[in-house]
């Protein structure tokens, strides 16, 4: 680059400039470190640079050439003020190996969930029911002490009350988190007391007892409640509707057997047990040798219940209730209630 006479005319400092702009490029380029960067910006863009020097001709040059030539040095001192930070910021960047990043790739898409075990044992069990003919009704979580247990035949000085108690939210009135998905059939009985016709509902939610946790107990677990009102209806269809829920739910080859017991709402009552599924009745550590597994309640509607919603009180009905976890746990092989509740992804997964 010749350091001859400073240019005074417009075409020559041009010339001069671009001269200028190819030495940069080159020197520039040839920087190694932030010390060579330092040294480039001093020599081209300091307070004594080859720059500043043109600037000194500024006033020297023809009054008409002066706005272009000095509009062109402000547009240079931008460029390559640019060029040597970005050769600046260059070598400060790690180095990588392999290849350079391709922003064109798409990207990691997000996870994407799953429904729970308890609503996929939920959905399958309402699923059977409704190729049944029953239909699905919800019903509140916080209820009344009489829907929750007068009008259950359960009255305040029952023994089985005790078992029933729960989570009282106010005692004026008596409301409180229901500890059993049945009061949606007394409301359902209420509602259509006028107009008694036959009817298949299945009651699923959420439920409440102030049990100890523990591996087989929660405070807070989920039911689902069937109800059948229908002329001619007996035990005998309790039995059959039940056998064909546990086929449906566990394979064809499981048994079902009732046992005599008590409920305050049902007359006469039973429990339900159904072969083990893990050793096909032979008797296995999970059914502790008999042979049989618990797995719901069931039994003819007692006729207060008939008569506490004003309903015709000569009618004759069927209902079970079952725990949805206990199906869960039976069905998965689960040995812990918690497991359902703590939101560990890597026991979620699995279903």
């Amino acid at each position: 680059m010749s350091d001859g006479p400073a240019p005074t005319d417009f075409a020559s400092a041009n010339a001069r400039l671009a001269e200028l702009e190819q030495a940069l490029i080159a020197d520039v380029a040839s920087a190694q470190d932030a010390a060579a960067v330092d040294q480039v910006r001093a020599k081209y863009l300091g307070r004594h640079g080859l720059l500043q020097a043109l600037w000194q001709v500024l006033p020297q040059m023809p009054p008409d050439e002066k706005p272009q030539f000095g509009q062109r040095l402000n547009t240079l001192k931008t460029q390559w003020t640019q060029a040597v930070e970005a050769r600046r910021m260059a070598l400060a960047a790690p180095a990588v190996d392999g290849p350079m990043l391709d922003l064109t790739l798409p990207g990691h898409p997000p996870a994407i969930g799953h429904r729970h075990p308890i609503t996929q044992v939920i959905d399958q069990v309402l699923g059977v029911f409704e190729r049944l003919g029953f239909a699905v009704i919800e019903g509140p979580e916080i209820e009344t002490a009489f829907h929750n247990f007068d009008a259950l035949n359960i009255p305040p000085d029952h023994p089985s009350r005790e078992a029933f108690d729960t989570f009282f939210v106010n005692t004026t009135p008596e409301t409180l988190l229901r500890s059993h998905t049945s009061p949606v059939q007394v409301r359902y009985l209420e509602a259509h007391a006028d107009d008694p016709r036959p009817f298949r509902i299945v009651v699923p939610g959420r439920v409440y007892r102030p049990d100890a946790l523990d591996a087989s107990h929660c405070f807070q677990f989920h039911q689902i409640e069937g109800l059948v009102v229908e002329p001619g209806v007996t035990f005998a269809d309790l039995k059959g509707l039940l056998a064909a829920f546990v086929q449906a739910v566990f394979g064809p080859a499981t048994r079902l057997r009732f046992r005599p017991h008590f409920f305050p709402f049902t007359e006469p009552s039973a429990e339900a047990d159904i072969s083990c599924i893990f050793c096909r009745g032979h008797g296995c550590r999970v059914c502790g040798q008999k042979g049989w597994l618990e797995i719901l309640g069931a039994g003819m509607v007692h006729p207060r219940v008939f008569a506490a919603t004003r309903w015709p009180t000569a009618s004759r009905g069927l209902a079970f209730g079952l725990g949805v976890e206990r199906i869960a746990m039976l069905r998965y092989g689960i040995d812990d209630i918690r497991l359902f509740f703590e939101n560990d992804v890597r026991f979620l997964h699995q279903f």
